[in-house]
């Protein structure tokens, strides 16, 4: 690796590359204790604090680190080769998403066939025992969109101690944890035995909640399958064969509302939504609990041509992954990118119906967990 100083900016050769770092950039990432506090890693300074003119003054190579000089006040940073490599800036080869982990770039799209043979199931005991098997989990849900727990006991409020393996509890107006069932005066259609299209949960609310568990207590003897379609790869499906529909979907807020007697929830988003880059980064998508939208007249009918477009590629029965859940199943997935179904289910007084408990969680804890035990994995 080469370095040097080229027009107040920094300047790396490393395998085959060329490197360059603006000057602003490296001052305000400099990890020197007098900017950074040891123990949190975190800035001392604020952005106006630094020089509005500032320049690499001088570079000096020593071992493994690269020694910056600026000007004008002098400051001396040292940063390694390999953190430089690292966060190399987008232009010269570095990540083209949007950094987060959240787009289409970052994700494995899918079709069912293309998980056939290996659809991310974990047993709970182990899941429990081998933190290995813990980070295949939690890469499941940030990979593919959801990840099957097998063989968690299929006891009332289990589905807390999973989301509390990995994260938080995000309590809503259904409480912290919520029972699927038949209601005898249900308050939401997903309380009855019907049929449920594909949908996301709570796309009334802003944010949603990320995460979605559902944990199986008792199975319907006749229907109440399961259904899961990636939105992520319909979305991609979209753009690539009815460009118009996805333009007008991802520019249209769409308003969506619950109510009920001590409840009033509203949000208003597309229902596909986009990244600074202009990547798919969710899917808001719940024909149950949309309100009318308020758009100019003469775009009313292209918007609900784009919509039917979209209605229907995300049923399309070729799409869907069908499972059948068994007592202690329990499906932990990203609820800003898959979408879940079930099948009716019939009622008898010798089958009183299929019985799941959820709750919700969030994508940023359950990426935090698999960051800390990858950590902990690292020789």
């Amino acid at each position: 690796m080469n370095t040097e100083n080229l027009q107040g900016d920094l300047l790396l050769t490393t395998g085959g590359r060329e490197l360059r770092f603006p000057a602003v950039w490296l001052r305000d990432n400099c990890p020197c204790a007098q900017c950074r506090d040891p123990g949190s890693g975190q800035k001392y300074h604020d952005i106006t604090d630094l020089p509005p003119e500032v320049a690499v003054e001088t570079v000096r190579e020593d071992g493994d680190g690269v020694l910056v000089t600026f000007a004008p006040d002098r400051h001396r940073s040292e940063f390694s080769r390999r953190w430089l490599a690292t966060h190399a800036l987008e232009d010269h080869g570095g990540d083209d998403g949007d950094g987060d982990g959240r787009t289409e770039d970052d994700k494995e799209l899918w079709l069912p066939p293309d998980l056939a043979g290996r659809q991310p199931e974990v047993s709970w005991p182990r899941y429990l025992a081998d933190p290995a098997e813990q980070i295949r989990a939690l890469d499941a849900v940030l990979r593919l969109g959801f990840v099957l727990l097998a063989d968690v006991p299929a006891d009332p409020g289990m589905v807390l101690q999973v989301a509390a393996s990995f994260g938080y509890v995000r309590e809503t107006n259904y409480g912290t944890l919520f029972d699927v069932r038949v209601e005898p005066a249900p308050g939401n259609l997903a309380f009855t035995s019907r049929q449920i299209l594909p949908h996301t949960d709570n796309p009334y609310r802003d944010p949603v909640p990320t995460v979605q568990l559902l944990h199986c207590l008792r199975t319907a003897a006749d229907g109440g399958d399961t259904g899961l379609v990636d939105g992520f790869a319909a979305a991609a499906e979209l753009r690539a064969t009815g460009r118009e529909a996805f333009d007008i979907l991802t520019a249209t807020a769409v308003p969506f509302g619950y109510i009920d007697k001590e409840t009033e929830l509203r949000a208003s988003q597309p229902l596909i939504q986009l990244g600074p880059r202009g990547r798919v980064r969710g899917v808001r998508f719940n024909n149950r609990s949309a309100q009318p939208v308020r758009l100019p007249y003469r775009d009313i009918a292209p918007f609900y041509a784009a919509y039917r477009r979209w209605a229907a590629l995300l049923a399309r029965p070729e799409r869907q992954l069908n499972l059948r859940l068994r007592p202690g199943d329990c499906l932990v997935f990203d609820n800003t990118r898959i979408l879940h179904a079930r099948t009716a289910f019939a009622m008898s007084a010798d089958s009183p119906g299929r019985h799941l408990q959820g709750c919700y969680a969030d994508l940023d804890g359950l990426a935090s967990a698999r960051a800390v035990l990858k950590r902990g994995e690292t020789p």
